[in-house]
């Protein structure tokens, strides 16, 4: 895995000493991605400068250094990412009378983009990547991304300049980039934990949409065009539909097991230590049981525990280790763990970012690290095959809403009224402490909006936010709402669990889930790749029926069956947990203090972002143990670290 990083420059006024200077104070903010080789190239008659850091997987020789020059000397690269099928694709190449210097895949990409031209080699290629192409002919710079958003690209404009790159944090050494928070972007950040694809924190700088590309020509500044989609989820889900063998339950497993395990074969391909994510569930527990079936030999397995047992998820993983004969690694996470990692999130994720199992995917990722430069992970198998709870109980609720409307206004008002709450949690005062009824209460109320709402749409979107308008937390800000610009394939529109599954795939995976992931992995220098997110893989599920994925309240029906010619199916039974921490725990103990600094109510009412009077209504009731609010919570403090962080940097970058 690498970052990448680059701008041009329009107006002309550097010499290439100063292009070069700016290039590699930019590069060097991404060392952690790339801790093996650091190089840059700059032509300052056309103003394009490119920098690049290597985290070495593939030819670890030199050859295999970027910047990178095609055999013709027209093209010039740098990738963040893999090419899984570069051996396929060289084969083609050399038939085709191409020479190579190395064997690296991204000599394999470049010369691909070469001879096919850079949309004819993004059909043709199956990785995970990002990457920056310079056509030094036509002075014309593509922006690239894989299919499912697994590698990032960021990309806006300054004053005179076009900024692109893996990270935002390479932009800060700019010396033109001096941003501005969006508005939007923060109302949409407290309703998603995250800033949703294409948009980012900051006024003009967006994300390149997962499956995409786009051109820019260095003659033609501040012009950006639209992306142009190589691949697309609702193409593909219109085909799957419209070309549906009827397979047999034999035929499709059958079939699922090829793809799957040629899938995990080419993840396993690398000049440098291999191990794999492991979890314990369904999905991790299948990839490395297709691992044991690609190699022979050690096979290295990581996870995480907690102490507290109602969030620990490491003796599930023991068990499957165990039975795979894997070398199998534990980390058990306790409060000072935590303590010692926040205060670098926001170094880690350049905008707020609030899903709170960035501590443990931090966390395991520099455990693997310790061993390995590369590991497997089961990203992707809930999205495509149904496995959060969401996708099987939301559409039994939606349909309850048959009751006469008298019931199910008495209902609502009875989940919206407060008094209830108290009688609530007292009630669940026997369950153990990180279970109690607080955290059923934030359910309750959320059950009883969704009720109120008739599209299906606005019930997912309902669902899975954190924040909503109604909360009233943000300060003079417009509505949050974001979903307008999604266009949901018809043909599932009466399919409610695949409806929320396309919108997972295209929403929350590469959002959060994606970006979490790259983010902590890579700041740890591990690689990890995802073989449920092999383009193959997504287009034979989407011609596979429902109740092949969801049956009643179960989930992954189809992947069920495969493990179980693998692993017993008593060792993969059990409640999905998640990778969930005992936050609301720790919020009132070992992280209250650094909390109350960060919601100190000044501060707040001199950023001007929050309702002071709602934020700290909130934090009360969680200290009282009365609810537990550690998701909304989460979400304001997150950013109040990352604002707090990222504007210091930046005045510091002002100082003379």
């Amino acid at each position: 895995m690498c970052g990448l990083v680059g701008f041009i420059n329009y107006s002309r006024r550097f010499s290439e000493i100063e292009l070069e200077m700016h290039i590699s104070n930019m590069t060097r903010t991404l060392q952690h991605r790339g801790p093996d080789h650091g190089e840059i190239w700059v032509d300052a008659e056309a103003g394009i400068s490119l920098g690049h850091r290597r985290l070495s997987i593939i030819d670890l020789s030199p050859t295999g250094n970027q910047p990178m020059f095609s055999a013709n000397g027209r093209y010039v690269i740098v990738l963040n990412g893999e090419i899984f099928n570069f051996t396929d694709l060289r084969e083609d190449l050399l038939a085709a009378g191409k020479k190579f210097h190395g064997h690296s895949d991204t000599e394999v990409l470049l010369e691909a983009c070469a001879h096919w031209g850079v949309e004819g080699a993004l059909t043709r290629v199956n990785g995970m990547f990002a990457f920056a192409l310079w056509d030094r002919l036509e002075r014309m710079l593509y922006l690239a991304r894989d299919r499912l958003g697994e590698k990032p690209l960021y990309y806006g404009w300054t004053k005179h300049c076009l900024l692109f790159g893996s990270e935002l944090k390479a932009f800060v050494p700019h010396f033109e980039f001096n941003p501005e928070i969006r508005p939007e972007a923060v109302a949409w950040y407290t309703k998603y934990n995250c800033v949703p694809s294409p948009h980012t924190i900051y006024q003009g700088f967006k994300k390149l949409p997962p499956g995409t590309y786009i051109k820019f020509s260095s003659m033609k500044f501040g012009v950006t065009p639209e992306p142009v989609p190589y691949w697309s989820l609702e193409h593909i889900i219109e085909y799957g539909y419209q070309n549906n063998a009827k397979m047999t339950e034999i035929q499709a497993l059958s079939g699922l097991e090829e793809i799957l395990t040629d899938a995990v074969r080419i993840r396993t391909i690398a000049d440098v230590p291999l191990g794999g994510l492991l979890s314990g569930g369904i999905d991790s527990s299948l990839v490395m049981a297709l691992i044991r079936q690609c190699q022979t030999g050690v096979i290295r397995t990581y996870t995480i525990g907690f102490r507290e047992k109602a969030f620990d998820e490491a003796a599930f993983s023991r068990r499957i280790a165990a039975h795979l004969g894997t070398e199998h690694s534990e980390l058990y996470v306790t409060p000072e763990d935590a303590l010692e990692v926040i205060p670098k999130l926001p170094e880690i994720y350049d905008e707020p970012f609030a899903d709170s199992s960035q501590i443990p995917t931090y966390l395991v990722s520099g455990l693997t690290r310790k061993h390995v430069t590369v590991a497997l992970s089961g990203d992707g198998g809930d999205e495509l095959f149904g496995g959060y709870n969401r996708h099987f109980w939301l559409p039994w609720l939606v349909g309850r809403k048959r009751i006469t409307k008298s019931i199910l206004k008495f209902v609502i008002e009875a989940f919206n009224a407060k008094q209830w709450d108290g009688l609530i949690s007292h009630l669940g005062y026997a369950a153990p402490k990180t279970l109690r009824v607080g955290d059923v209460v934030d359910k309750l109320h959320k059950v009883a909006g969704i009720l109120s709402l008739e599209n299906r749409e606005q019930i997912y979107d309902s669902l899975i936010s954190i924040w909503s308008d109604e909360d009233g937390i943000l300060v003079n800000m417009r509505k949050s709402a974001i979903q307008s610009n999604i266009k949901l394939p018809k043909i599932i529109s009466n399919e409610f669990p695949h409806m929320m599954m396309y919108l997972d795939t295209i929403g929350y995976l590469p959002n959060d889930i994606l970006t979490k992931v790259d983010r902590a992995s890579m700041a740890a220098g591990l690689e990890v790749r995802s073989p449920y997110l092999d383009h193959r893989v997504v287009e034979y599920v989407w011609k596979l029926p429902l109740h092949m994925k969801i049956h009643r309240t179960t989930g992954k029906v189809i992947l069920r069956k495969m493990l179980e010619k693998f692993i017993p199916s008593t060792l993969c039974s059990r409640v999905k947990m998640g990778f969930s921490v005992p936050l609301d725990i720790w919020l009132r103990t070992s992280l209250r203090d650094w909390a109350e600094n960060l919601l100190d109510e000044q501060r707040l009412r001199k950023e001007g972002f929050f309702n002071v009077t709602t934020i700290h209504r909130y934090w009360k009731e969680h200290l009282d143990g009365h609810c537990n609010w550690q998701h909304k919570l989460w979400n304001i403090l997150m950013f109040q670290a990352w604002l707090c962080h990222w504007e210091a940097k930046l005045a510091q970058r002002r100082l003379p």
